[in-house]
C-alpha cells in the first residue's frame, strides 16, 4: 500500500490493512497490531503523525469490538 506522507490516513485504511494483515498472515489482532507498529510505522508512532496514529488505534478498538461481537454471538 503506498503512504502519502502529506495526508492523514484514515480508520477504514487501516481496518483494510489490518485485516489484511491477519488473513494473509494469520494473526491474532494482538499480532497484526505489533507487526503494523514494526512494519509501518517503523517502531515510530510518529512517523506519519499523531492523527495517522489515532486512526490507527480507533481501527484496532473497532475490529476489537467486533471480534467482540462475533464471539458473544457463536
Amino acid at each position: 500500500m503506498t503512504v502519502n506522507h502529506a495526508s492523514v490516513l484514515t480508520k477504514d485504511y487501516f481496518i483494510a490493512y489490518i485485516k489484511l494483515i491477519m488473513n494473509s498472515r494469520e494473526y491474532t489482532l494482538i499480532q497484526a497490531k505489533v507487526f503494523a507498529f514494526d512494519f509501518f510505522f517503523k517502531g515510530d508512532m510518529d512517523r506519519y503523525g499523531i492523527s495517522t496514529w489515532l486512526q490507527f488505534e480507533k481501527a484496532i478498538k473497532e475490529i476489537d469490538k467486533i471480534m467482540c461481537e462475533m464471539e458473544v454471538r457463536s
